[in-house]
């Protein structure tokens, strides 16, 4: 009799879990599906409120005038320059410093450790920032969008204890009998057999530096080197639309004019998200790993 209500009991409590978690799913995924929807149904039908769940009317003008607009890919260059770059440069500084505090024999590295993971907790502050950014010379330049942010402290700890779990000091002292450099054995055997961590890494910094909009708005000025994330503030949160935008659109009348203008919106969100959500599939199953090794070793 126990365990017929042990077994009725699991079976309710996996049936509230599956329910809540289909709930979950219906909120988060139906944005995404109104998003991309509104933006391949026609402009009409997106002001009207015709648009649920599957698009009305199917046009793809709000993407032609995406498209159209030099500012856009102009800031999309620039989103993928500070991505790719900021991305390698993160990870070069990660795992030059994770690796040595990864070392037993490194007697600086629980000092260091400690100093690391207090700026997690505490910070110079906006204005000292802005201050020693301005001092460096890197005011409204790219590198002030890069550097400030090129190494976060989360990310050092988990690649640390990824070095010290998953690297056998087997492979060290062998590697030193044979005359191995630090800086060799980190690119001969380090590199090569943390493709998951530097994986998840990646993933961490490039949706980082991608979604940058802080840095943006602090230090810099000039238009040209503005991120694809600084147009989309303008237009959702400023409503701020260059009139080129609708102009290389064949619309006559002012209301399609302004009903496209609400269209480009929802334009503009699935072109600055696709690299992002294309991108996640491919490190997916190295996501998972690296989050556990900092979990559970961390």
């Amino acid at each position: 009799m126990d365990k017929l209500f042990a077994a009725r009991g699991d079976r309710l409590f996996t049936a509230v879990v599956n329910l809540l978690l289909l709930a979950a799913l219906v909120v988060t995924l139906y944005p995404l599906i109104y998003i991309a929807s509104s933006s391949f149904s026609a402009p009409s039908a997106v002001t009207s409120g015709k648009v649920w769940l599957w698009p009305v009317d199917p046009s793809i003008d709000g993407y032609r005038a995406v498209f159209r607009y030099a500012g856009i890919w102009q800031g999309f260059a620039n989103t993928l320059f500070y991505t790719v770059i900021g991305t390698l440069i993160s990870l070069a500084l990660t795992v030059l410093a994770a690796y040595p505090l990864s070392r037993p024999d490194f007697r600086a590295g629980t000092p260091l450790m400690l100093v690391f993971t207090f700026t997690m907790f505490f910070s110079g502050g906006l204005i000292p920032t802005y201050l020693l950014v301005n001092q460096l010379g890197l005011y409204d330049s790219r590198m002030a969008v890069i550097l400030p942010s090129a190494l976060a402290v989360y990310n050092l700890i988990i690649t640390r204890t990824f070095f010290q779990t998953g690297i056998p000091k087997e492979l060290l002292e062998a590697a030193k009998l044979d005359g191995c450099s630090d800086f060799s054995f980190v690119r001969r055997i380090v590199l090569p057999l943390s493709g998951a961590i530097l994986a998840v890494n990646a993933l961490f910094y490039a949706i980082g530096y991608w979604n940058n909009i802080q840095s943006a708005l602090i230090f810099l000025k000039s238009n040209d080197k503005m991120p694809l994330q600084m147009i989309l503030r303008a237009i959702l949160i400023q409503n701020q639309i260059d009139p080129s935008l609708t102009a290389s659109i064949d619309t006559k009348a002012m209301a399609e004019r302004a009903n496209l203008r609400e269209q480009l919106k929802y334009a503009l969100i699935v072109v600055s998200s696709l690299p992002v959500i294309l991108l996640y599939p491919f490190v997916q199953r190295y996501f998972v790993r690296g989050i556990m090794i900092g979990s559970i070793k961390g």
